[in-house]
């Protein structure tokens, strides 16, 4: 899936949402707030969904 810098994404495996930040080379980069700070962290796009809202919008 092609995702682009502010989509919602979750993780595959634990479902954590998170908005998309940048893409570079296969790698999405996301950020997400843990309820302590922000998050930042890049995945391969074949580990990221659209959530749920994502696709209602």
């Amino acid at each position: 899936m092609d995702f682009v810098v502010s989509d919602e994404v979750q993780h595959k495996q634990d479902g954590q949402r998170m908005i998309v930040t940048g893409l570079l080379a296969g790698m999405v980069e996301c950020r997400w707030y843990d309820g302590f700070s922000v998050k930042r962290e890049a995945f391969r796009a074949d580990e990221l969904i659209a959530s749920d809202n994502q696709l209602a919008g």
